[in-house]
């Protein structure tokens, strides 16, 4: 299992923390933001594929900010995928 540590932009939401089985996501962890809203949405996307959440999340956004912990999400499982494929990431540089 891989696990990745995303930090947010623009969102109450300072860190996503998920796990990736190839594809799949899995424990999806967002530090601060609404936690009741958040704790759902971990909930209902676990087990989802990465191009899965990011068809159903990307550029959902949040008032008038340009993003969302939504779209914060689709992001964070791109770049953690795109980390777990990479041989040279290490979690000391693979932060976005």
């Amino acid at each position: 299992m891989f696990h990745y540590d995303y930090l947010t932009t623009n969102t109450c939401s300072n860190v996503i923390s998920l796990d990736l089985e190839g594809n799949i996501v899995h424990n999806i962890q967002f530090i601060g933001g609404c936690h009741g809203n958040l704790k759902a949405i971990s909930l209902l996307l676990e087990g989802w594929t990465v191009e899965d959440i990011e068809e159903k999340l990307s550029g959902v956004l949040c008032g008038k900010r340009p993003t969302s912990c939504s779209d914060q999400l689709a992001r964070a499982v791109r770049a953690a995928y795109d980390a777990s494929l990479d041989p040279n990431y290490t979690p000391d540089n693979g932060e976005d």
